[in-house]
């Protein structure tokens, strides 16, 4: 009786940007709490790894390699994982881009590659996830925004817009999805100590000692989804003590 029960309550994440930084931390932090993991991004090797650590945790965890930054095709592709590894009960869009450089001097590439990842390829994978969350009555998704998704920094023009979009994005799911049983949280957290201030994109020179580690941004999640089914945290600020943003 017991294991059906567990059966039963078995639950399914599906994480973007899940081979480094939140995301990573986020599945470790998940298979630690007997959450089954569905891991996207691009390193196919990296996803294994983190898939393998996952695993060793007691939980079903499995690597899937997608390039989100191919909108067209992003929709299509997350379909196709969740019929492969089960309904999918909470949805982390935690994969994006980082920029840096003025709106002056922003090709229009730049701008529309930053648009499609933080913005549009988050758009896609939810409604990949959405109807068979809207069928079964319940689901949780949640959307890795950023302090820059409330306040515009000079230099981060058009990653403060990706992300200013991407908190509308959520307001507006979470009014949308209630009636169906969906809770949509956006979470902005400060800056976290991450690969993302070693990418090509970012030039910038932080003292990262100081920033969150990607390990407590994974807790605020882990802690976000663990919520009773009748309450939801629809936004979320998480920021350093140590007084950087």
């Amino acid at each position: 009786m017991g294991e059906t029960m567990s059966v039963e309550q078995k639950r399914r994440a599906l994480i973007t940007g899940a081979s480094t930084g939140i995301g990573k931390a986020t599945a470790l932090a998940f298979a630690k709490a007997g959450i089954d993991v569905a891991l996207v991004s691009r390193s196919q090797e990296k996803l294994e790894q983190v898939a393998a650590a996952a695993t060793a945790a007691g939980v079903t965890a499995k690597a899937f390699s997608v390039d989100l930054a191919d909108v067209s095709q992003v929709q299509t592709k997350i379909q196709a994982i969740a019929q492969e590894f089960g309904d999918i009960d909470i949805l982390i869009n935690n994969a994006g881009i980082g920029y840096t450089g003025n709106l002056s001097e922003t090709p229009l590439q730049d701008w529309q590659q930053v648009i499609n990842l933080n913005l549009t390829s988050v758009f896609q994978c939810t409604m990949a996830i959405l109807p068979t969350m809207r069928q079964r009555g319940q689901g949780t998704i949640i959307n890795i925004a950023s302090i820059a998704a409330k306040q515009a920094f000079p230099g981060w023009g058009a990653y403060c817009v990706s992300k200013f979009g991407l908190l509308a994005f959520s307001q507006t799911l979470a009014q949308e999805e209630r009636g169906n049983g969906i809770r949509v949280t956006a979470l902005c957290p400060g800056s976290v100590n991450t690969e993302i201030w070693d990418t090509e994109t970012v030039h910038v020179n932080f003292d990262r000692s100081k920033m969150l580690t990607p390990e407590i941004v994974a807790q605020t999640i882990l802690h976000t989804v663990l919520l009773p089914q009748q309450a939801v945290i629809e936004e979320l600020t998480i920021i350093s003590n140590a007084g950087i943003l």
